[in-house]
C-alpha cells in the first residue's frame, strides 16, 4: 500500500543533506508510534532475518516553491508519499499518519494536510513501465553503478529477486532500462549515494510488480531513492 500526504512546511528551506538524510528517521518514528518491536527490528537488522527494508519514501515535493540557490525551497503546498508491500509495516505507517499533525523532516516542521490512499496500478498482465521520481541506487561490491555501466541491469534484476525472495513471491525478473536522467550524488545519515532516476519495462508476476510499485526500485529506498511514480 502507499499513502500521498499533503504537507505544508513551517520553514522556508531544507538544507540539501536533509532532503534524502532525514527520510529514515520519519519513516522509523511513524511505525515506533504503533510498534516499537518493529522499528527497532527494521533499523538494527531488517526485515525478518534479510538486511532488507521494505518500504518506500519519496522526499516532500513542493511544486511551484521558488528555486533557492544551495538550498531546497519549500512552500505551504506539498507533499510527500510513502509505502510498503507488507501489511504490517504499511498499517503502521498509516496510523502513525492518522494521528500526526505535524512531522519533523530534518530541521523543517511540516504541517500534515491529509493522507490518502494511492490506488495500485493494474499489473495482471505482468508488465509495466515504471518511471522513478528519485534516483535509483545500485552497486557492484563497493561501487556505485549508472544506468549506462555494464551490469546495471543485472544489478537491478538481482535487487529484485532479492526483494522478491524476502516477500515470497515469484523472483522470475527481467529489467529493461528505457531511458535514464542525469547522474547525481546525495549525502546522508549512511555516507553518500550516487544514482540516476529511470524509466523501466519490467516483466514480472503481477504480485511482484505491486510489490516494487509499493516498494521502489535499488537499494536504500527507506532513504527516499527509487521511488516509482
Amino acid at each position: 500500500m502507499r499513502f500521498w500526504v499533503d504537507v505544508a512546511a513551517k520553514a522556508p528551506q531544507l538544507a540539501w543533506p536533509e532532503v534524502h538524510g532525514a527520510a529514515r528517521g520519519v519513516v522509523y518514528e511513524l511505525i515506533r508510534g504503533q510498534d516499537a518491536e518493529l522499528a527497532a527490528e527494521l533499523h538494527d537488522s531488517g526485515w525478518q532475518g534479510s538486511s532488507l527494508r521494505p518500504l518506500g519514501v519519496c522526499p516532500p515535493v513542493f511544486p511551484g516553491a521558488p528555486r533557492k540557490k544551495g538550498v531546497y525551497a519549500t512552500s505551504d503546498k506539498g507533499m510527500l508519499r510513502l509505502g510498503s508491500p507488507v501489511p504490517r509495516i504499511a498499517g503502521c505507517l498509516l496510523a502513525g499518519l492518522g494521528g500526526c499533525g505535524e512531522l519533523r523532516w530534518g530541521s523543517a516542521p511540516l504541517e500534515v494536510l491529509g493522507v490518502r490512499l494511492e490506488t495500485a496500478p493494474d499489473h495482471s498482465a505482468g508488465t509495466a513501465v515504471f518511471e522513478t521520481a528519485s534516483a535509483v541506487v545500485v552497486k557492484h561490491e563497493d561501487r556505485f553503478l549508472l544506468p549506462d555501466d555494464p551490469g546495471y541491469e543485472e544489478r537491478l534484476v538481482h535487487n529484485s529477486r532479492h526483494k522478491a525472495d524476502v516477500l515470497g513471491l515469484p523472483s522470475d525478473v527481467e529489467i529493461d532500462v528505457v531511458q535514464a536522467g542525469h547522474r547525481r550524488m546525495f549525502r546522508t545519515a549512511k555516507g553518500f549515494r550516487i544514482g540516476a532516476p529511470v524509466t523501466v519495462r519490467v516483466h514480472a508476476a503481477p504480485a511482484l510488480l505491486d510489490a516494487l510499485y509499493d516498494w521502489g526500485l535499488g537499494l536504500a529506498t527507506n532513504q527516499g531513492f527509487g521511488w516509482v511514480k
